[in-house]
């Protein structure tokens, strides 16, 4: 990873001056990065051996760009204390200060790892890559650790981009992977917004498997799309038969391709743009009361509940109210008709912050009419018949 990156800033930007920065905890990805790295006449140096999370190899230091493949899904128990010592020690002076995710997953521990090394905007800021799984998008409700996490990335603006890799991608795992582009010199335009990219159709197949790695993907629709920062879709052209004659990308204002003789054209969204705030919502807890044998609400007796009614524990209820409408408005429209005697029980009120990528790109296909439904029905039904009576006869 190194290595690439490195090739491909110096044939960008000739005049650049790379340093490589690293740390490896497996001992074989370690000692084939520092031997691809001598033989490439690379400095070794400051490859460092080592656990990540618990054991920082880089401590103060600071980076322009940054990249991380972390494993999905693995627990950090065996590293949990210390990390939990410097999330309680240090707050945000340390590197795990906006919260601590489940201990089955640390994926969000190297991504916050690599938020501590971002330089800071005043002396030019930094940006970063990092591929993780579906589970970091979503999981965890509002308080929970990983909803905090995206809560303090969202709201300090600093997601440029979550980009849908295509399965199959990587030699142990087929699962569904996202790279995040995460920076903190956004220009203008990206200001507040958070760019979504499905690249899961961009691949062809590779000649030979790897393990579970049977796909390769070019960047290259990838690199427009980040780069045009626009709404797009992707065009599927049919002909009258039914087959794939081609595809296209359209960004918003161009106008879609023609429609083949007797074919149609399928549109699905490639590339998103939103508030941040839209990924937003506050989780309420919604109360009704207690009743007595008859059928009256049972009122508090002393404290602060005194002369008010009981929340039966059994009736209570949530909901997610999005950030960007008032929790009044919605409880009015939405809970209050069929719960007259309900109230929001303002105490247990929590922000929380989820990506449900999958849900922005879904394009739903109405189902064939049934009178067609029906006539291939008797079409084959018909066929079948007369393949009995030819064996019958």
């Amino acid at each position: 990873m190194l290595s690439v990156a490195e090739e491909y800033l110096v044939e960008h930007s000739p005049g650049a001056r790379v340093s490589l920065f690293g740390q490896e905890l497996n001992p074989e990805s370690y000692a084939i990065c520092k031997a691809d790295m001598l033989i490439k006449g690379q400095d070794v140096g400051a490859i460092v051996f080592g656990n990540t999370l618990s054991d920082d190899g880089h401590p103060g230091r600071k980076f322009d760009y940054m990249l991380s493949n972390p494993p999905f899904g693995v627990e950090w128990k065996k590293v949990e204390k210390v990390v939990r010592a410097e999330h309680e020690q240090q707050g945000h002076s340390g590197r795990f200060g906006p919260g601590l995710p489940r201990v089955s997953d640390g994926s969000l521990l190297f991504l916050m790892h690599l938020l501590s090394k971002m330089r800071p905007a005043k002396e030019g800021g930094s940006r970063f890559g990092i591929v993780l799984n579906g589970s970091p998008l979503f999981t965890g409700g509002a308080g929970s650790g990983e909803s905090e996490i995206r809560r303090y990335l969202l709201e300090n603006d600093l997601v440029e981009a979550i980009v849908a890799l295509p399965t199959d991608m990587f030699y142990n795992t087929g699962i569904a992977t996202y790279v995040w582009i995460v920076s903190n010199r956004k220009p203008a335009a990206r200001k507040g917004k958070l760019q979504l990219i499905d690249a899961s159709g961009f691949w062809h197949k590779m000649p030979k498997s790897l393990g579970s790695k049977r796909r390769k993907m070019s960047s290259d629709h990838v690199t427009r799309l980040f780069g045009a920062f626009q709404p797009a879709q992707q065009a599927t052209l049919f002909d009258a038969g039914g087959k794939e004659v081609g595809r296209e990308i359209v960004v918003e204002g161009d106008a879609p391709p023609a429609v083949p003789a007797g074919g149609k054209v399928k549109l699905r969204p490639l590339s998103l743009i939103f508030d941040n705030t839209e990924f937003g919502y506050r989780s309420i807890t919604i109360e009704r009361p207690a009743l007595d044998d008859q059928g009256r609400p049972i009122l508090g007796q002393k404290g602060k509940n005194k002369g008010k009614p009981v929340a039966d524990s059994a009736l209570r209820d949530a909901e997610n109210v999005p950030l960007n409408e008032a929790v009044e408005a919605y409880f009015t429209r939405e809970v209050k008709p069929h719960a007259p005697d309900a109230w929001i029980d303002e105490t247990k009120t929590k922000v929380g912050y989820e990506i449900p990528f999958n849900r922005h790109f879904y394009v739903f296909e109405p189902p064939r009419d049934l009178a067609e439904i029906d006539a291939d029905l008797r079409e084959v039904t018909d066929r079948i018949k007369v393949m009995i009576e030819g064996l019958a006869a």
